[in-house]
């Protein structure tokens, strides 16, 4: 099964999703990623979906990557005495405390004394997604009294955003720790990391991970922002989790910090998903919005690896139509010509190794000639990546002898990946890549493709590489009998 676009869709699984035709039809649809949301379903649950994928997978023939989204800490307030809760006015006092009496007009329960520990006055507090916004008058160790700067219906454990402070909470609870435990065991290809703050939060997901799991850091808070550039390094990829970012800071501001977040991850080599809303109307609607499809379009023309759906899939009444929305979203930009130059102008050309060069060697030479394809050898999937930097105007072919690269790769943008049997020569390596180039429809024998690969075969970082071959076996072996 060949995509015939390079941009990258993850379906979020929920109660809508959960079954052997529901998934098969999604991947058929054009979901090339399963996000497993553990805020949501029991681990029996996960783990039904899981063998589920994996069937599909075998079924189908085709390297399926599964990401595990960790929930993160969740900071709620408590209960009221008034079930319905309380109608808070503008300009009224308002106090939270780490008291365990039941919520009133005048105050509630914050049972979070590490938000206390973190406040200043001047400092805000949002609840429920920001409907409500309170500003902090004088606090200390178990109290912050605050004025209502904006008022609405507060009730039992609605959420509770800080936007202004790093909080010192670490990014896994003990759940969280549980859940990585749990997925990394069942064999999960990317986590998810919410709550991000710091790279030290990226640094102990990786440590708990041990090398099971590539990282994810999911973008979502305004302190991960500002220390982009230092979590970037040490992440595996990102997601610009726009929901999250809507609320703690000025919705205006997140177009340019989805655009700078995408760049960045582009220059760095590591996929980017853009999430949260992009099809919310089809949740209940059969066929979305016009600002939607140019929601999703736009995270296209940026250069994304990927785009994702959350509740559109795992919990409405449409999660196919929604993938199949997508997929035609992407068909039709990427034919646009205006795609190209915008990518292409975007572009971010780096030649600081022998692998930068003779990946940018390889793209040039592709989109100068009669190329159809560029095949790269990656045992980690660090060549692939730096080929999709690229960009470049023709099919990659990611090949690999190891299932959990192949399946890994599967996120990252353009890469079509492929299992091949394990090579210790060059020569061996471009006929498997004509293989696969000719077998799934990328090329003809009378065709030419450039193939990348590092000698010594099977060592990290050793990409050296780059011939032009003839998709004709028998001109392969002409040139070089060996």
């Amino acid at each position: 099964m060949r995509r015939l676009r390079n941009v990258k869709i993850v379906a979020t699984l929920g109660p809508a999703s959960s079954d052997y035709p529901t998934i098969r039809a999604l991947f058929e649809a054009g979901a090339d990623v399963f996000r497993l949301n553990m805020s949501h379903g029991t681990h029996d649950d996960i783990r039904a979906r899981h063998v589920i994928i994996r069937q599909v997978e075998a079924d189908l023939g085709r390297p399926i990557c599964i990401l595990a989204d960790l929930q993160g800490p969740k900071l709620r307030v408590g209960t009221f005495a008034n079930p319905t809760g309380e109608e808070l006015i503008e300009g009224a006092p308002f106090r939270m405390d780490l008291s365990t009496a039941p919520g009133d007009v005048n105050r509630v329960n914050l049972p979070h004394p590490e938000i206390f520990a973190a406040l200043e006055p001047g400092s805000s507090l949002l609840v429920n997604d920001g409907k409500i916004r309170l500003t902090v008058d004088t606090c200390g160790k178990d109290f912050a009294n605050c004025t209502v700067t904006v008022g609405g219906t507060i009730s039992n454990r609605k959420g509770v955003n800080v936007p202004d402070v790093v909080l010192p909470l670490a990014a896994l609870s003990e759940k969280d720790r549980d859940d990585l435990e749990f997925v990394c065991e069942l064999g999960v290809d990317w986590l998810a990391l919410s709550f991000v703050q710091r790279p030290e939060d990226v640094i102990e997901a990786r440590t708990l991970a041990r090398g099971r799991a590539a990282i994810l850091s999911k973008i979502e808070k305004p302190a991960a922002v500002k220390a982009y550039d230092a979590i970037l390094q040490v992440s595996d990829g990102i997601m610009v989790a726009r929901g999250d970012l809507g609320v703690e800071l000025p919705v205006t501001s997140v177009p340019p910090i989805q655009k700078r977040l995408v760049r960045g991850a582009r220059a760095a080599a590591k996929p980017v998903i853009v999430a949260t809303q992009m099809l919310e109307s089809m949740i209940e609607s059969p066929v979305p919005t016009r600002a939607e499809v140019s929601d999703v379009a736009t995270a296209i023309y940026e250069g994304a690896d990927a785009i994702m759906l959350s509740a559109e899939s795992a919990a409405g009444k449409y999660p196919i139509e929604a993938v199949t929305t997508m997929n035609n979203v992407a068909l039709s930009v990427e034919k646009d010509p205006t795609y190209v130059q915008i990518i292409e102008a975007s572009r971010v050309v780096r030649r600081e190794t022998i692998a930068d060069g003779i990946v940018s060697a390889a793209r040039e030479i592709a989109e100068a000639t009669n190329i159809k394809a560029i095949a790269c050898f990656s045992q980690t999937g660090t060549t692939a990546s730096l080929v999709a930097r690229e960009r470049p105007r023709v099919p990659i072919l990611a090949l690999t002898p190891l299932m959990s690269t192949a399946r890994r790769m599967a996120l990252t943008w353009g890469l079509h990946c492929a299992i091949t049997e394990p090579q210790d020569r060059f020569k061996g390596a471009v006929l498997a890549a004509v293989k696969v180039a000719r077998d799934d429809g990328f090329a003809r024998t009378e065709d030419l493709i450039v193939v990348t690969a590092g000698v010594p075969f099977n060592v990290k970082g050793t990409t050296n590489i780059l011939r032009v071959a003839p998709c004709d076996e028998r001109l392969i072996h002409s040139v070089d009998p060996g």
